[in-house]
C-alpha cells in the first residue's frame, strides 16, 4: 500500500484499541501476545485482553499515550510513548521472562521520553512512516520539556537498530535476553538507546 503525502497523524482514541493491540504485538515481536495468553480465562482471545489493556486511560499501554498513523481514519502506525519519571522498583527475578530484560533498562530511563513501542503494519512499511512517528514523539517530548529520549530494541532486531542509530539513537547499556516465546526467538542482548533532543 502507497501512503499519500497527506498521511493523517492524530491522537489515539479509544476505538482504535484493537488497531494499538495488534501494533503492539508487532513492535513486541510477539512477546505481548504471549503476555496476554498467561491472562486470558477461558474463552478469551489474547487479542481480546490486548484490546481492553489498549482501552484503559491508565497505565503505559494506553490509548492515551499513542500517537497513529491513520491516512483513512484506520490506524496502520503506532508509536506509544511517555515520561520515565521514576524507576521500577519491580524486581527482575520476579517478572516474567521476557519483560525482565526490559524493566531493568528502564531503571536507567529516568527523565526519559519513553518509547515504548514503534510499529508501522507490514504492507505499509518502508514509506517514512516510522521516522515520521518517532518525530512526532520527540516533538511530544519537547512539548513536555524532555531534553532525552529512551527506546529499547533487540540487538539481532537489526534494522530497527540502524533506523534507530541512523536518527541520532546511541547505545548506552543492554541486558541479555532471557526468554524470547515467538518467531524470531531472539538471543543475543535488549539494547538501550537514548537520544538528546536539540533545543
Amino acid at each position: 500500500m502507497t501512503i499519500q503525502s497527506t498521511t493523517l497523524l492524530r491522537q489515539a482514541e479509544a476505538a482504535d484499541a484493537e488497531y494499538l493491540a495488534e501494533l503492539i504485538n508487532l513492535a513486541g515481536e510477539g512477546v505481548p501476545n504471549w503476555l496476554w495468553t498467561q491472562a486470558c480465562f477461558e474463552g478469551q482471545t489474547p487479542l481480546q485482553i490486548g484490546i481492553e489493556r489498549a482501552r484503559r486511560t491508565s497505565g503505559g499501554f494506553s490509548y492515551t499515550n499513542a500517537l497513529v498513523v491513520a491516512p483513512n481514519e484506520t490506524p496502520i502506525g503506532m508509536v506509544l510513548s511517555y515520561p520515565i519519571t521514576e524507576a521500577p522498583t519491580d524486581d527482575p527475578a520476579d517478572l516474567p521472562a521476557p519483560i525482565a530484560p526490559y524493566v531493568e533498562l528502564e531503571k536507567q530511563s529516568v527523565g526519559t521520553w519513553y518509547i515504548n513501542a514503534l510499529a508501522v503494519f507490514e504492507d505499509c512499511q518502508n514509506q517514512g512512516l516510522g521516522s515520521q512517528l518517532l518525530a512526532a514523539a520527540e516533538d511530544e517530548a519537547r512539548a513536555n520539556r524532555f531534553i532525552r529520549m529512551s527506546i529499547q530494541v533487540y540487538e539481532q532486531n537489526t534494522g530497527a537498530v540502524r533506523l534507530y542509530e541512523r536518527l541520532g539513537y546511541q547505545r548506552v547499556a543492554s541486558e541479555p535476553v532471557r526468554l524470547h516465546p515467538a518467531p524470531p526467538y531472539y538471543t543475543g542482548d535488549v539494547l538501550l538507546l537514548i537520544k538528546d533532543l536539540k533545543s
